[in-house]
């Protein structure tokens, strides 16, 4: 029932128990398939429950990581893994940033949440990671304000592998349903624009998940 981008999961994580439940999430994948933008179905540990064909197409050329694959969890894909840059453009202020934000409210609302714990954790494992969770995050959402930290409506940029769409900016929308709300899950589609932005964005990934500019890094 758990569709990873492109197919099933080989390992699927828990889903409803229900069977009306069960079904609704069937038709639900069936109208995400059809949606020619990337689309996907989170829960509140950012673990994809469904997502399209146009998703995985979006994060084709990432590489093998162990933990952080767009497919399985997405929070940790913008924050760990060393090609989100590659994909994501102006990676830490367009999504990494918020996506700490969000992050910061799901620990306060599910504190005991074992999930969310151990991103907590891998958080705090690096210096970086974590001053820039602790003292640059509210620096920075106090400076753009709250709207910027909200999914639905933002306009961010990313780079496509098909040169069709290129160097582009898509615009975030959550499509929650009730339904879903109630199950504890996120709907967000990223509508890819077709007007090509001026600047370019490079490709080069970033060594490691934690250079961040938030905070000034250590001097040595």
């Amino acid at each position: 029932m758990a569709f990873q981008a492109g197919g099933q999961r080989s390992a699927p994580r828990p889903v409803p128990v229900s069977l009306e439940a069960q079904a609704y999430l069937q038709d639900c994948a069936v109208l995400l398939e059809a949606v020619p933008h990337p689309s996907v179905v989170l829960d509140h540990r950012w673990d994809v429950v469904l997502s399209n064909s146009a998703f995985a197409s979006l994060f084709r050329e990432v590489s093998p990581h162990p933990t952080a694959m767009p497919g399985d969890n997405f929070l940790r894909f913008v924050l760990f893994h060393p090609d989100a840059c590659t994909v994501l453009g102006e990676h830490e202020s367009s999504w990494c940033l918020p996506m700490l934000a969000h992050f910061a409210d799901a620990v306060e609302r599910h504190g005991h949440d074992h999930g969310l714990q151990a991103i907590r954790r891998e958080i705090a494992q690096d210096p970086l990671m974590e001053a820039a969770f602790r003292q640059g995050l509210p620096h920075w959402i106090r400076a753009v304000g709250e709207r910027a930290v909200r999914h639905d409506g933002a306009v961010r940029p990313v780079t496509h592998p098909d040169p069709r769409w290129g160097a582009t900016d898509c615009r975030v929308m959550d499509e929650t349903t009730r339904t879903l709300e109630e199950m504890g899950y996120t709907r967000l589609t990223l509508v890819l624009r077709e007007a090509r932005r001026d600047r370019s964005r490079g490709r080069t990934a970033r060594p490691t998940a934690a250079h961040l500019r938030v905070v000034p890094a250590p001097e040595v």
